[in-house]
């Protein structure tokens, strides 16, 4: 028998804490935790994304995709100040360079400590569905985070495969989803509109 794409930590796990960066990348990761036994608790943490109103852009979109499918929805807190403070000294390094990484493994350790708040053992992330982001930088920070908080271990899984990519960009259309242009930071927004600025026009 073929091997699926995507395994789950250990048999009969039923419960996970997801950590979702926006409801997109959410919508096929949360369908195949349920249609597999899963249920997950969304934790929407993500100080990093500039300027607030886009926070509250997609921190609404996430709760609105939970709400609709009956699952518990939990807002971590926005403190983008902090965040710079966190990544400081880091503002020129490149998109899946250090402050990448840096970023990576303070929203997952965040989400270990609301898992084991909880009283939930696995925590993963929807992070690892982007083909912009590093699988390897997630897992090195998600491996980090469950260093750090006793009693919790990180479900490492690349959620590109299995076909979720393909069934993303279907609910995204189905749900009607916002779709962010850049990852989320000041940093990746001003990347993102440079390319878009030296991208040269094609003739069609």
């Amino acid at each position: 028998m073929k091997k699926s794409a995507i395994q789950l930590p250990e048999e009969g796990c039923s419960e996970v804490l997801l950590h979702a960066c926006c409801a997109p990348c959410s919508s096929a990761i949360v369908e195949w935790m349920l249609q597999n036994g899963v249920r997950p608790t969304i934790f929407y943490y993500n100080p990093n994304i500039f300027p607030h109103e886009e926070y509250e852009i997609r921190k609404e979109e996430s709760k609105r995709h939970a709400e609709s499918l009956g699952l518990t929805w939990i807002d971590g807190d926005y403190d983008h100040a902090s965040w710079r403070c966190d990544v400081s000294g880091m503002e020129d390094e490149p998109e899946r360079g250090s402050r990448c990484l840096r970023c990576f493994t303070l929203r997952l350790t965040a989400a270990a400590r609301k898992a084991q708040e909880l009283g939930l053992k696995y925590f993963t992330t929807t992070l690892a569905s982007s083909r912009w982001k590093s699988i390897e930088q997630i897992t090195a920070a998600g491996l980090e985070a469950e260093q750090a908080v006793p009693g919790t271990v990180f479900w490492a899984q690349n959620w590109r495969k299995g076909g979720l990519s393909d069934r993303r960009n279907q609910l995204l259309r189905e749900y009607d989803f916002y779709n962010q242009q850049y990852c989320g930071c000041e940093f990746s927004m001003r990347m993102a509109q440079k390319k878009v600025i030296t991208t040269p026009e094609t003739n069609l």
